[in-house]
């Protein structure tokens, strides 16, 4: 099994970036943003470059949210977020 990394936020947040999913509006003329390791994770924009920059605080969000919550943050392509105790 590989060993898991510790991160900080702002790494987490590009491990993220790495799986996020991006389509076209089906109804809308917009781009649809998500990210499958966090449920519920998305964002959208009028084009690529929009949607990337709301979804990375979409991330952001999330994982405070979590924090917040109690909730696991989970690992994303072997990165764990660090958090101090």
């Amino acid at each position: 099994m590989p060993k898991e990394r510790l991160v900080t936020l702002r790494e987490y947040v590009q491990e993220a970036l790495k799986n996020a999913v991006y389509e076209k509006g089906e109804v809308l003329d917009v781009i649809i943003a998500e990210v499958p390791d966090l449920p519920g994770c998305f964002a959208q924009g009028r084009n690529f470059e929009e949607a990337r920059e709301d979804l990375i605080d979409a991330i952001e969000l999330w994982v405070m949210s979590a924090l917040m919550d109690g909730d696991e943050i989970p690992v994303i392509n072997g990165c764990r977020l660090a958090l101090s105790p």
